[in-house]
């Protein structure tokens, strides 16, 4: 046999994702799996017999790259219902598949070798490696533990001349905290007069609780004008396989965000599209996803009450951030593997979120599951612990 070519890793110290670890332990050790985010129930038969009908009309050929135009519509009529924004079909919305792509293609597109790029800690998995990945070098600010709320005045310590983008994330991943209309103000007078670029990561904008209204950047005119702001029909409608998502931004951004996104992914499934145009015609289906998750989230912190764990607050997503340090001195991956090992249920460390491993002793929980799933893992907890 010969011998292997040598490859010169460009990221010699990264490894896979931990989500894709954490399910592959759960799978392996028959643990109730709420590490990873997708849910474990179906979207509404609707949906998929929109894309059946489609498919068999013969919809099947290459989506305009930007886009089916009928869902275009579609989002420019519920971004414009919502935040009181209405971007332009032709220019300003580009769809994608899903989330992920449409971040990294905003950071390739605008970042630059040497340019700097603030996030928040503990930052969300996939926006590093972009960064990094296109030369760009990752600033880190601080959300405040436990309540994870921004500190403007480190941001403001850490704008340079340098500074290209500032990624924000509400509702937050992995969190569950929420960023404020007061939070869009001090964010734009610190970025007022400059040349920075906002790219914010909404996908979760339609699952909020307790009355909490979503402080979208597409409502906030002289934000939205530096902003490319990214949401997915996955978590919106329980089909993360599906891939789907899209950006909407003023239509200078967009035209740069459309010479990557052309070339990295070209367009997305057509049928797929054209269903999503016709099942976001009931607004009900993105409206009461917020009544429909707080409900989940009730009944998980119910069941968590009766085990040790100290539950944060939840104020978005679908995740229960919860304190374990009175329970065990285990770092939180050690705990979070033990507890997908010995008592059956995975859950993610929120260490893997921070650049220096930082460990509160933190682990989340994914609460997007039947509630028949989520007995089962409290049963579990309760059972060891």
């Amino acid at each position: 046999m010969q011998t292997p070519i040598r490859i010169d890793s460009r990221f010699p110290a990264m490894g896979t994702t931990i989500f894709t670890v954490m399910s592959r332990l759960a799978a392996e050790c028959g643990a109730v799996n709420l590490s990873q985010g997708f849910p474990d129930f179906q979207a509404e038969p609707a949906l998929f017999d929109a894309m059946h009908r489609h498919m068999l009309a013969g919809r099947n050929q290459y989506a305009p790259m930007a886009g089916m135009p009928e869902l275009r519509q579609a989002i420019v009529d519920k971004v414009a219902s919502l935040y009181g924004a209405r971007f332009d079909i032709e220019s300003e919305v580009t769809v994608t598949a899903g989330a992920t792509q449409a971040i990294f293609t905003a950071i390739a597109a605008f970042v630059r070798p040497g340019d700097e790029v603030i996030v928040f800690e503990p930052v969300y998995d996939s926006y590093v490696p972009a960064i990094e990945t296109v030369g760009g070098r990752a600033v880190y600010a601080q959300l405040r533990f436990p309540d994870y709320a921004p500190d403007w005045e480190q941001v403001q310590s850490l704008i340079t001349a340098r500074t290209r983008m500032i990624i924000v994330n509400s509702p937050h991943n992995p969190t569950g905290s929420l960023i404020t209309a007061v939070d869009l103000e001090k964010l734009a007078k610190l970025v007022r007069g400059t040349d920075i670029v906002i790219l914010s990561d909404e996908v979760y904008e339609h699952i909020l609780f307790d009355g909490e209204a979503h402080a979208s950047l597409s409502g906030h005119a002289e934000l939205a004008a530096r902003s490319i702001v990214v949401s997915s029909f996955g978590k919106t409608y329980h089909i993360t396989g599906w891939k789907i998502g899209y950006v909407v931004g003023p239509a200078e951004l967009m035209a740069e965000f459309r010479k990557v996104h052309q070339f990295n992914v070209f367009t997305v499934h057509a049928p797929s599209q054209l269903a999503l145009a016709e099942y976001m015609q009931d607004a009900s289906r993105h409206l009461g996803l917020a009544a429909f998750y707080q409900e989940k989230r009730d009944f998980f912190r119910r069941l968590m009450a009766s085990t040790p764990f100290e539950l944060l607050p939840c104020r978005g997503t679908y995740f229960q951030l919860a304190r374990y340090g009175h329970l065990s001195d285990k770092t939180d991956r050690q705990f979070a593997e033990w507890l997908t090992r010995e008592v059956g249920v995975a859950v993610i460390p929120i260490s893997v979120f921070y650049a220096d491993g930082r460990d509160d002793r933190v682990v989340r929980f994914c609460f997007a599951k039947q509630e028949a799933t989520l007995q089962a893992a409290a049963e579990r907890l309760r059972k060891a612990l």
